[in-house]
Parts: structure tokens; sequence; C-alpha cells
């Protein structure tokens, strides 16, 4: 391993595969007649293109059909622009999607227990890595209705909870807190449709404050590229470098992401180190983002210090075998009740009855209740333009605060401290009637017949 300038030099090897990607593109164009068509084997080489192209999830038909509609879209944002079918979705919202980051919380624990301040980085670090295990799901989760929420309890000591604060353009924001941390995120994706796949960059600000010394660590993730969404199996890379700053002493992680390479090389491969203040490495880093992660100290030339040995800091849980949408254990629960806060909030992601039925199966009528939502959030926007009012969302406050992003400016969100008031007031009060929750009509609504909270 070489420590962070001798990396920086990489970028060669990231030209040269994305180069082979594009060719590779060129000759499915000749031999299929789709222009602006490429499709990625992750397994194979150039001689697979063609018979990758026939493989994946859409029948024939629908796939001819959605790509000629999709054309006219190549080089744009299609973040919250096109409406997509149901065939390529999950059972959970973007919201549930954020909180799945808490399913290693205890190494974000273990971050605010250690008092070596290099190896604290190394856990909180890893932590931010477990959420990329769920990447190899590939399909898409529902966006969230404006005012929609999501609240997880009964994990980890943790209370979270997450609100659509807008919806063009799409930006959620969410808050987790335990006893040794507190998690802020505000998420702004953009995206950039290319044909047969998408660039999603995030646009977003990721705080971890742990709460023994104070310290804030800012977190800046790579770019990742979906390929394959209309023709072959869809797959998920996201080749680039990720960021942990210690925002209060200047230590930092930068980890290197491996592109994909031909027939797999490379695939899933992490490797970096932890820096001080100075700049000079103290501990390298190194491991698989679906598998596991390691740590060794090192010299100043990136070299393991005679007479150490590596350690694994982070390993994947177990999994469900033949999951339909190859959710984990953890993933599964984010639809269960069990994690659900006594007394929750209507807007829950949960009770959306096109989520729920996809989680049932029933294609056809999550399809037509996503539409009938859609509909829904689309007359609410017409109502307020013409009351002159403004959306405000309950849980966050929108601040006049820029922050600059590698892709972009991003108007930061704050949690207002309200849930956490509102949830001890709940769990507190001996007034409250337990209801049947499963039954509860989903209600993220601004008007019409709304039931009060």
């Amino acid at each position: 391993m070489a420590p962070k300038d001798e990396k920086k030099q990489g970028g060669g090897f990231f030209a040269s595969v994305f180069s082979s990607f594009s060719s590779l593109g060129n000759v499915v164009n000749g031999l299929m007649g789709y222009e602006g068509l490429e499709v990625v084997n992750p397994e194979g080489g150039t001689e697979d293109a063609e018979e990758e192209a026939q493989k994946g999830r859409w029948r024939q038909e629908d796939r001819d059909s959605y790509w000629k509609m999709m054309q006219k879209y190549i080089g744009s944002d299609v973040t919250s622009m096109v409406t997509l079918p149901v065939i390529i979705f999950e059972p959970l919202s973007m919201l549930q999607r954020m909180a799945e980051l808490m399913e290693y919380s205890y190494l974000l624990d273990q971050a605010d227990e250690c008092e070596d301040p290099y190896l604290r980085l190394v856990y909180a670090s890893s932590w931010a890595i477990s959420i990329y295990y769920s990447c190899q799901r590939t399909w898409k989760p529902f966006n969230p209705i404006l005012g929609e929420t999501y609240e997880l309890t009964n994990h980890g000591g943790i209370t979270f909870i997450s609100e659509q604060i807008s919806h063009h353009p799409p930006i959620s924001a969410a808050h987790a807190e335990n006893e040794h941390f507190t998690y802020d995120i505000t998420s702004k994706l953009r995206t950039k449709f290319l044909g047969n796949s998408v660039d999603i960059y995030p646009v977003g600000r990721t705080h971890v404050t742990l709460k023994r010394d104070g310290v804030v660590l800012d977190l800046v993730p790579p770019a990742t590229k979906v390929n394959n969404l209309i023709f072959g199996r869809t797959w998920v890379d996201s080749p680039g470098e990720m960021i942990m700053t210690n925002l209060t002493t200047g230590d930092k992680v930068v980890l290197y992401f491996q592109p994909c390479g031909w027939f797999g090389a490379g695939r899933y491969e992490v490797d970096g180190y932890v820096y001080n203040a100075a700049e000079e490495p103290k501990i390298l880093i190194t491991g698989k983002w679906n598998e596991s992660m390691n740590y060794q100290p090192c010299d100043l030339d990136g070299e393991p210090l005679p007479g150490s040995e590596l350690k694994e800091v982070w390993r994947v849980a177990d999994v469900p075998k033949n999951d339909k949408f190859q959710f984990t254990y953890f993933a599964r629960k984010l639809n269960s009740f069990e994690t659900a806060p006594r007394k929750l909030l209507a807007s829950d992601s949960r009770l959306r009855p096109d989520r729920y039925a996809l989680e049932k199966s029933d294609l056809s009528k999550s399809g037509s209740e996503k539409s009938r939502l859609e509909e829904r959030q689309r007359a609410e926007k017409r109502n307020r333009e013409d009351k002159g009012h403004h959306f405000t969302p309950r849980w966050f406050d929108i601040t006049s605060e820029i922050s600059p992003t590698p892709w972009g400016d991003l108007e930061v969100c704050r949690y207002n401290g309200k849930y956490s008031e509102y949830r001890a007031s709940v769990d507190s009060s001996d007034t409250i009637e337990e209801a049947d929750v499963s039954s509860t009509e989903f209600n993220p609504w601004q008007y019409g017949n709304l039931v009060s909270q």
C-alpha cells in the first residue's frame, strides 16, 4: 500500500477502466442497434456484452418500450422528473434506506468510547463503509412524499427520525441519537442519466458528533454509478474516495473504493489511511465493502509497523438466503412495527400503501397506489401555490447556511429538537390508547381531512 500522495496518481488507472467501459458500449451499439446504450458485465469482458444485454428483470417488450421513452432524458438529472414502474422498486422508501445506516451503529459507540484518536476514526469510517453492503441491492427505493417521515427505535438505544422536507429538488433530512453519538444528515441527490446507467452524486452533508469528547466528524462519500438499468443485470459501483474528517482535530481518513475492472478485478476493494493533522499516515485500512474491514498501524511511508498485526474491525452480519429483494435481517426490520415507537406518526413510510402492496408482491396494486399518491402530491402543490403557502417541515428547520460539496452547494437543514420533545411526551403519557398501528392510514398531507398528531 502507498501513502496518500502516491494514491493520487491512480487517476490514470481510473481513466483507463472507464475508457474501456465506453469501448464496450460502442460494441453493443453496433451489434444491437441501440444508440447511446452501454452494457457492462462486471464478471466478463467485451465478448460478453451482447449476451449480458439480454439478461435482467425486464420483459423484452417492457424493456424496449421503456428504452424508447427514456432516450430523451440522456444527460439529464432524473432524480424526480421521471415516473418509474414498480417492477424496479423494493418495498422501502428512501427515508428507510437512510435509517439502514444504523445497522452497525455499535461502531460509533466504540468510536465514542475509544481514547486513541486514530483508532476512533477506524471505527467511525468502518461504520460509514458498512452501508455499502446494501448497494448490492439493485432495486430502487420509493421516493418519499413531501412530509413523509420514518421513525426507528428498539435498536442500539437509538432514536431515529427522518423527514422529506422538499420535493423539487428532493431533499431529505435525518437525525439519530443515543448515549454515545448524534447523527445528522441533509441529503440532496443529484443524478445524470447516461442511457443504460445513471451517475448518482451525494450532494449532502453528514455530521456525527461523539458525545464523550464532543468530537465532530464530517463525511464525504464517493459518487455511485448504477449500471445496466434497462438492458442487462443491474449492478452498482462506487469508484473514488471517501473522506471522513475530524473537524475538531484535523485528523482524517481517506479511503479509496477501487473501480470494477474486467472479470470483476478490484470490485468491492477499499483501502486507505488514517492521517493526523500533519497529513502523516498513522493507520492503514483495507478490506472489501461487501465483506469486512481491517486495520494495522503503519509508519510514515504507509508500511505496516514491524510486529503489528492486521486486525478486523467490522464484518458483515449473516444475511437471509434467497430473499427476493436481497434484504438483510436488519433491512427486514425496517418495515416491522417492532422497530416502531409508541404512537407511530401517520406519515411514516411503513404505512405507505404502495410500499405495502409491493411487499405483498401485488405489483398491480402497488403501481396504482403509487400513481394515486403522486397525483395527491401534485394536487397538494397546486393547492399550496394557489393559497400562497409554503411547506414547512415539522422536525427540521431549513437554514440560510450553504454548505459546499464536491458536486454542488447544499442548503443545510438542522434538527430542531421538536421530535425529541414530542417523543418524550408520548412515551411518558399514560392516557394514550394503544391502537392497531398497521391499520392507520398513511397521512403526510398538508391539506384535506388530516388527522391531528
